[in-house]
């Protein structure tokens, strides 16, 4: 079997990938816990992939609940280079519209309790992270949105919530006022993590409703989110079977290096399960 080295993390309504040929589901234990469920491996159109649901078969993990730690440290293991994160969003801007795909390139941390880096127990890190988001992988993204037909939106920030409630009308006016495109529950702590792993990582943002913000839409509900987003989930589908085609082979984007200079903690400091533990993503490093 090819090696993974692309990886698709699905959101809400995508739990699986057809097409994929030599299939087996893998359980990986990591230093973090369990993934959030057996990863799938496989070939599709040639290319090896590992898809992973974030929120678990049958839907039961909240966003305040993903095991991202686990998540990211096991598509690594298995040697992924680039996630593809597959996410359902509502607009805060009134030409963002419901089943539109955006797919951003800024972030605003709005989580509370979440683990949201490797590091630490004696190692310091600082990644670099004013472009959260792999810039080369989004564009091969929207390149292929945009062949789909689909109405595409290119960059954009999305505010990530902590959830599982929806937002306040407050609130939702107050990303507004910041500048916010669309928002969700997912994108973090993905992105840092994946930044910290030197993973490439990017969006496809799915709109499903205009949070709460907008006076002639409804209230946001799980129902209305299902609903919008089950139409779109075929696209992303396709998007996704030609985006693992269109990769470039070389990766020359920072997110392969973000470790080189991010690293404090001088070598002979490191606790060694701690080293050990995190060997996937530092041993290039530590040697």
């Amino acid at each position: 079997m090819a090696e993974a080295k692309v990886g698709i993390i699905g959101g809400t309504g995508l739990y699986d990938i057809e097409g994929m040929t030599e299939i087996k589901q893998v359980l990986v234990k990591t230093p973090f816990g369990e993934p959030s469920g057996a990863i799938t491996l496989g070939i599709l159109e040639g290319v090896g992939l590992a898809f992973l649901p974030r929120h678990g078969k049958g839907h039961h993990i909240s966003p305040s609940e993903i095991p991202a730690r686990a998540n990211i440290y096991a598509l690594k293991s298995l040697g992924v280079e680039r996630i593809i994160s597959v996410n359902a969003v509502g607009s805060l801007k009134e030409e963002i519209h419901v089943l539109d795909m955006v797919i951003p390139d800024q972030l605003i941390d709005r989580t509370k309790g979440r683990i949201s880096t490797f590091f630490g127990d004696g190692l310091v890190g600082h990644i670099a992270f004013a472009e959260p988001f792999c810039t080369t992988l989004s564009q091969v993204l929207l390149e292929i949105a945009q062949e789909t037909g689909i109405r595409a939106h290119w960059g954009g920030t999305y505010v990530a919530m902590e959830g599982p409630q929806f937002s306040t009308r407050a609130e939702s006016e107050l990303y507004r006022s910041w500048g916010g495109d669309v928002i969700g529950m997912t994108v973090l702590p993905e992105a840092k993590l994946a930044r910290e792993a030197e993973i490439c990582y990017a969006s496809l943002s799915f709109v499903t409703d205009y949070d709460c913000w907008h006076d002639t839409h409804e209230s946001v509900t799980p129902e209305m989110i299902l609903a919008n987003l089950h139409q779109n989930i075929e696209t992303a589908k396709e998007i996704l079977r030609l985006a693992v085609t269109r990769l470039p082979e070389a990766r020359d984007c920072p997110c392969a290096s973000a470790l080189k200079t991010a690293l404090i903690t001088s070598v002979e400091h490191i606790p060694g399960h701690v080293k050990a533990d995190l060997e996937p993503l530092i041993g290039k490093y530590i040697k």
